[in-house]
């Protein structure tokens, strides 16, 4: 496995490297230089007109980073147990018959109290393990069992986020996990966030948190038992060609939305898909979700865990698990 220090500097650079001395560091202006006067003519054109696209393209994403923050808000009586259990039949076949779902090992998760799923993420904006692993586990414990998931800020401010919302999906932050732990509730993280489930498809058995470790000051903090999940399939439903990071920033979405990826995929209906932000129709590929056994910290790293060395046994133990799921498929989206 990479070094976790070399995959939180890929993460901090939002996946290009930084400018650097020399040719790759130079501007439009001065690479156009040898052209003599034309040459700088161009460059003053070229440059405006790039400079004019960065700034249209920074105040759309503006002004949808602060409709987004209008409309979101955290609250856990948004989940609604009546709802989840009159659709849970019909979402749960729908599941089934789209992607012939499979959710193996749920009697993994402890049967009442606080505890962490911690997930690998698959699929883009369209995660089939979003809608799958919490029908999974409403059906498995039963609805009035309280579980919620993190979600991005533009999933749940999109047109899916109301019906989200009422499974269980609560906008990402440590804040809002942790509301949620100390009620009692079972939590559903994916550390990778955007920068794995946007991954290239042949990046698709993966596991990628990009080192972010604060999944385990999450559990240690909160004294739960981490409970590893991993899917196999997502990266299947389309073919995801780049996660984009260069488009983030340039159109600074990596500042106003938290987006450090606007990723490029060959999708239906859209054919080339940018950013994903209306979603696709995803392939019917197979999808499995296989539940590990828990980790207790505590217990197996002694009284004051490293959360590096945790870290590093729950991506190793999930990467495991994700090749033994991989060496089961014969073929793509066919499973």
């Amino acid at each position: 496995m990479a070094d976790p220090a070399i995959l939180a500097e890929r993460a901090k650079k939002n996946g290009g490297g930084e400018a650097g001395a020399g040719e790759g560091s130079s501007s439009f202006a001065e690479r156009m230089a040898p052209l003599g006067v034309a040459g700088d003519a161009f460059a003053r054109v070229g440059g405006g007109v790039a400079d004019a696209a960065t700034a249209v393209a920074g105040g759309i994403v503006g002004r949808v980073g602060r409709r987004i923050g209008q409309v979101l808000s955290a609250d856990l009586d948004d989940r609604d147990p009546d709802y989840i259990r009159e659709n849970l039949p019909l979402s749960w076949l729908a599941a089934t018959l789209w992607y012939r779902a499979e959710v193996r090992n749920m009697g993994n998760v402890p049967e009442r109290g606080a505890v962490l799923l911690v997930g690998n993420h698959t699929g883009g904006n369209m995660s089939p393990e979003v809608i799958v692993l919490p029908l999974a586990f409403s059906t498995y414990f039963g609805v009035e069992r309280p579980f919620y998931q993190l979600a991005h800020n533009l999933v749940l401010a999109s047109p899916l986020g109301p019906f989200l919302r009422r499974y269980g999906a609560m906008p990402a932050s440590h804040e809002h996990a942790r509301e949620a732990l100390r009620s009692g509730a079972a939590v559903l993280v994916f550390p990778g966030g955007d920068w794995e489930v946007h991954r290239p498809s042949w990046e698709g058995n993966r596991v990628d948190f990009a080192g972010r470790t604060g999944f385990v000051k999450l559990a240690l903090s909160e004294n739960v038992e981490i409970v590893p999940v991993v899917t196999i399939g997502g990266q299947e439903t389309a073919l995801f060609l780049s996660r984009g990071a260069w488009l983030a920033k340039l159109t600074r979405a990596d500042r106003l939305l938290r987006l450090k990826v606007i990723p490029i995929s060959l999708a239906l209906p859209w054919i080339l898909n940018v950013g994903d932000l209306l979603g696709h129709l995803p392939l019917p590929a197979k999808i499995t979700i296989e539940v590990l056994p828990p980790i207790d910290p505590h217990e197996r790293f002694g009284h004051e865990p490293d959360p590096d060395e945790v870290y590093e046994h729950v991506i190793g133990v999930m990467q495991e698990a994700l090749d033994g799921l991989a060496a089961e498929r014969r073929f793509p989206v066919i499973g």
